[in-house]
């Protein structure tokens, strides 16, 4: 091949992305020329809404999967949290990249952490995963829907819209923004989104030497927890009108998995928790899930959605 086209998103943060991995197809194949095709993605358009209200994830994506489809891309960058735990017929994730920081961050003008915020304070944040886990926490707090790319939730803020919002590290440290962040939520404050931190490179699943030419950016140990993590995340049919959280970590060839699956005004909250070694991620991810199920995480869901 002589040509490799990237569809991305044209926020500056999904721009960011496809640079890193244009810049990475370079270094491996310098006499393949890499460009990027910028595209508006329904997401990007209907900003007055939840995502939970509008359609979930999934419209960050299928404008990119249409570039592949017509022939106008080989390739697209995504977020791994933003794509559906079920691709379209005909479409592979070919790698995903080595995990940036998996966390959510915490970021104020005037407060150091969530704990310090005065009762009646407003929190905004897009996610109901991270609604869900403040509101349990800290009943005494308000949290408002916040929508926008990056720039325009920490506008937002500085406007005096939201006390506090609540963002992925791992996006504000690829915009060199991490100065903004006040304070990292520990997984066991903030259980991050399936995926979240890492890169996923999808493209169609008959594309093999455009395949073959990603392979080495997968890297093997992101690529087992995200496995794990969305393997969990489709068992329970995740999407973003449900609270829905699973994290991964590997050491010494054993992952170790987190679930949660909560009601959205934090009320109910389901944990679970199992390991097996990394070979198994995918059916780490469904025992997890069946331990959730067996709390009662599908009636939790059936319930959230009917009020949805």
């Amino acid at each position: 091949m002589q040509k490799l086209v990237i569809a991305s998103r044209e926020s500056v943060l999904a721009m960011w992305q496809a640079k890193h991995i244009q810049s990475r197809l370079q270094q491996l194949y310098p006499h393949i020329e890499v460009s990027i095709l910028g595209m508006t993605t329904q997401g990007d358009q209907i900003l007055d809404k939840t995502l939970s209200k509008i359609g979930g994830k999934g419209l960050f994506v299928k404008e990119l999967e249409q570039a592949l489809l017509e022939g106008r891309a080989h390739l697209a960058v995504h977020s791994i949290k933003d794509v559906p735990m079920v691709l379209p017929e005909g479409f592979a994730l070919a790698a995903i990249t080595e995990r940036e920081d998996p966390s959510d961050a915490f970021v104020s003008s005037h407060y150091q952490s969530l704990a310090e915020m005065p009762a009646g304070a407003v929190v905004g944040t897009s996610s109901l995963r991270r609604e869900a886990q403040v509101r349990a926490r800290y009943p005494q707090l308000e949290v408002k829907p916040l929508r926008g790319n990056v720039q325009t939730r920490l506008r937002k803020l500085d406007e005096g819209q939201y006390d506090a919002i609540i963002l992925a590290t791992s996006g504000l440290k690829r915009l060199e923004l991490e100065a903004r962040i006040r304070a990292v939520l520990v997984p066991q404050e903030s259980l991050p989104a399936a995926g979240q931190g890492a890169l996923g490179i999808e493209t169609l699943a008959d594309a093999i030497e455009v395949q073959a030419l990603l392979a080495p950016l997968n890297d093997a140990q992101t690529a087992a927890c995200v496995t794990a993590e969305r393997a969990l995340a489709r068992a329970l049919n995740g999407s973003c009108q449900v609270p829905l959280a699973a994290y991964a970590t590997e050491e010494e060839g054993v992952i170790t998995l987190n679930g949660l699956v909560a009601h959205p005004d934090g009320s109910v909250m389901l944990t679970a928790q199992a390991q097996a070694p990394v070979a198994y991620a995918d059916s780490l991810g469904r025992a997890v899930a069946k331990k959730l199920a067996d709390d009662g995480a599908h009636a939790l869901i059936q319930a959230v959605l009917a009020q949805a």
